[in-house]
């Protein structure tokens, strides 16, 4: 009997042949024939062929064809010179009319039934091994000496026909420290899953317990290991498994068949398109990835909306990559929450300022246009003239349909809680993504108040509650934009308001959000995230990070989002809406066309301008 030892480094041809005889003591060829690209193996009737094609080509992170046989053909011609798909595999499994009934050395006995049968070889994720352990990245499977973890998730693939499955996915831990290099080494190796499809909690796949895999051996994590996962070609069986078929086979998992063909060097074609990795929460725990042109181009949307036009001092506030992070986390949200609404003239009817909505609905629009879900929570007081707003940005064409409109009220200790997540539950959230733009924010002494320092608590509803319990709930994301540090959010960054803005050390609010965005006007900040969101959904590598590589990318609908980004004549028919309906201008109180005292034409229209031009290049 052969053993483990000089198995990797030994040719394919000659591996199969050992394979061929039954003479090896392994359990799954893990790190065997380094170099060398190995096959995931799926075995069907040619009448359902065309449609299990198809369905490989519609979910090609999990299912990368490598080749179709014709049927009765039991040589693989493009991928090896003397193989028999009937014996080369280290071991087989059997499915009748979709349920396991057997584990089979070799298939000969049913050459018969064969001769009617097409096979389909599907890249695996073995063949990217010996990329990663040449960046540097322990193989942890390998140094346990086991197969490698195989898990059931709860995302769906893109069905055809009588082929339905949820994805399948490989685990591998991998140093915090190596994750980019992870994602690098493996993002051009299309044929063996490409990069990574998750990275961080395994429970935001809908995977309950590590140690307990549903295919392969619990590999363990090491401190500092962060769970990385790969779509999986095992996704075949389980496709199988729901076709129901009268008779079909696959490779047993982990136990793939190998070919002749070299994992061939591949490097990335640009540095634009190198793969950047950031946390974007640590509770869960959730990594997200970007390509080096669409992060640079959020970075530098950041810049141009950090100038500060009212000398505020709020270059002191600037956190570098706020953006990029917020709205990575947004991306990945299935519903939002937005909140506005600043009542700085506390004489006037209405006290709104004209900062703040303009930007909440910039960022309601492109999240309508990307099939979120998003709804608007502010004052009790201000509903009516927000629903009148609102009504009015649905007739100009800045909304698809209105946004619902909700207040929130502190009834009892657990209101938040109540109102975020259905019965107060916070394992079922109601939104994932908390915004507030140029919102009215709580200080330490529990008071709210304006610029100028006067307490406008009576006119501010306790939305404040809504970001703290957001802090206790996992899952649950928050951001703040804001121009002065008094806004909802801007407790992140309060020691600098305290020490930098004036009347800081009264005004600045108390209460963080997870990610700080500070603008020269807040508007500004709803403009850029509206902006970096498209720029997000037409970047290939986080599109295909956020489907999970199984269907179609998403880019077709392109036309549809950059409608909805901002845009000068949009803006100016809405600042004159709120100008109509007494919306004041913040620093001014003027009903002109202006915002926070800076004229609309030359100042905001032209930042307008710049964000798109960015966003669109």
């Amino acid at each position: 009997m052969f053993l483990t030892g000089g198995l990797k480094s030994l040719l394919p041809h000659v591996l199969r042949r050992i394979i061929r005889c039954n003479r090896l003591s392994i359990s799954n060829t893990s790190g065997m024939a380094e170099g060398y690209k190995q096959a995931n193996v799926v075995i069907l009737h040619k009448s359902l062929a065309d449609d299990f094609e198809k369905f490989c080509r519609a979910n090609d992170g999990p299912l990368p064809l490598l080749y179709r046989s014709k049927p009765g053909d039991w040589k693989c011609p493009p991928l090896s010179s003397d193989s028999d798909i009937r014996t080369d595999c280290l071991q087989y499994r059997m499915y009748e009319h979709g349920a396991y009934t057997g584990s089979l050395k070799s298939l000969k006995e049913y050459s018969e039934q064969l001769k009617d049968m097409v096979t389909f070889y599907l890249g695996c994720s073995f063949s990217f091994e010996k990329a990663v352990q040449n960046a540097g990245i322990p193989i942890r499977n390998v140094e346990q000496k086991r197969n490698v973890s195989m898990y059931k998730t709860a995302v769906p693939c893109y069905s055809v026909s009588t082929f339905c499955c949820n994805l399948v996915v490989t685990m591998r831990p991998i140093p915090e420290s190596k994750l980019e290099a992870a994602v690098l080494a493996t993002s051009e190796l299309k044929e063996a899953h490409g990069a990574p499809i998750h990275m961080g909690d395994p429970g935001l796949l809908g995977i309950q317990d590590l140690s307990k895999p549903d295919y392969g051996d619990p590999v363990h994590l090491h401190p500092g290991d962060i769970p990385v996962f790969w779509a999986c070609g095992v996704t075949g069986v389980e496709a199988v498994i729901n076709c129901r078929a009268p008779l079909a086979f696959t490779h047993a998992p982990g136990c793939m068949f190998i070919t002749d063909l070299k994992n061939d060097n591949v490097t990335v074609g640009s540095s634009r398109e190198v793969p950047q990795v950031h946390c974007i929460s640590r509770d869960p725990l959730h990594y997200s990835i970007v390509s080096a042109e669409a992060a640079q181009k959020i970075k530098t949307l950041e810049t141009l909306i950090g100038i500060d036009p009212g000398d505020r001092g709020i270059i002191h506030l600037q956190r570098q990559d706020e953006l990029l992070k917020a709205c990575l986390s947004i991306s990945h949200a299935r519903s939002v929450l937005i909140t506005t609404g600043f009542p700085t003239h506390f004489t006037y009817e209405p006290p709104e300022e004209n900062d703040g909505p303009p930007g909440a609905l910039a960022i309601a629009a492109i999240l309508q246009a990307l099939e979120k879900e998003v709804a608007i929570v502010t004052d009790q007081r201000a509903m009516n003239l927000n629903k009148k707003i609102m009504e009015e940005a649905v007739q100009l064409g800045i909304l698809r349909r209105p946004v619902p409109l909700l207040s929130y009220q502190r009834e009892s200790a657990d209101s938040a809680l109540m109102f975020l997540c259905e019965n107060g539950n916070p394992g079922r959230p109601r939104f994932d993504h908390l915004i507030a733009i140029e919102r009215a924010g709580m200080a330490a002494d529990g008071n709210y108040y304006n610029a100028r320092k006067v307490n406008i608590k009576h006119l501010v509803d306790p939305i404040d509650e809504l970001f703290l319990a957001a802090q206790t709930i996992p899952g649950v994301t928050t951001t703040g934009v804001g121009d002065g540090g008094n806004e909802l959010g801007m407790g992140k960054v309060k020691d600098a308001v305290k020490k930098h803005i004036k009347n800081g050390d009264v005004i600045a609010c108390d209460v963080e959000a997870d990610f700080t965005i500070v603008a020269g006007v807040s508007n500004w900040g709803g403009y850029a995230i509206a902006c970096a969101l498209y720029i997000l959904s037409t970047c290939e590598t986080h599109d295909r990070y956020l489907r999970k590589a199984v269907g179609f990318p998403h880019l077709l609908k392109k036309t549809v989002w950059l409608s909805a980004l901002p845009s000068v004549t949009k803006e100016e028919k809405l600042l004159k809406t709120l100008v109509q309906h007494g919306v004041r201008s913040g620093k001014t109180a003027s009903l002109e066309m202006e915002v926070d005292g800076l004229p609309f034409y030359n100042t905001h229209s032209l930042m307008i301008e710049k964000l798109l031009q960015e966003a669109q290049q």
